[in-house]
Formats: C-alpha cells, sequence, structure tokens
C-alpha cells in the first residue's frame, strides 16, 4: 500500500473515526483543524516509525514535516530514499 494510502487511513480512523476518503484533504493542517493533538502527533511518529520503518529524530518533529497528508509523504519519501 502506497505511504499516502496508509497515512490516509490512519489518520481517518483513528483520529476522524470515518472511512469516509472526502472528510480529509491532503491540505487540511491536523494542527489548524483539531484533527490531532499534540499527544495524537506522538501517536503519528510512533505510527510512522512502525509501518514504514524510519526513525524520527527529535529536530525533524516540526509542522513542516507532520501537519499535513502531503507534507508527510514529502518528508518520508526523502527519509526512504
Amino acid at each position: 500500500m502506497a505511504i499516502e494510502s496508509k497515512l490516509r487511513n490512519f489518520i481517518l480512523e483513528n483520529y476522524l473515526f470515518t472511512d469516509d476518503q472526502t472528510a480529509l484533504d491532503n491540505g487540511d493542517s491536523f494542527l489548524d483543524k483539531g484533527i490531532i493533538d499534540s499527544t495524537g502527533i506522538l501517536e503519528l511518529i510512533f505510527f510512522l516509525e512502525e509501518e514504514l520503518s524510519i526513525k524520527v529524530e527529535d529536530e525533524e518533529m516540526i509542522p513542516g514535516n507532520l501537519d499535513y497528508v502531503n507534507n508527510i509523504v514529502k518528508y518520508v519519501t526523502t527519509k526512504l530514499n
């Protein structure tokens, strides 16, 4: 399954409690829209590390990397290459 699909499904199921793909736009800010709080970001990081076998370093835990589906996909792709 592609990174984007895994990520979207995780967020939809665990934070929006739906499987409706239209409930989340790839450009929606998780923090601004109240989708994920600071604890949720830690859960998201754990998901990324477990499911995608990457290590999110402390200095990489910034909104620019982790606040939007599009940014996370770009960040993870960079980590995997």
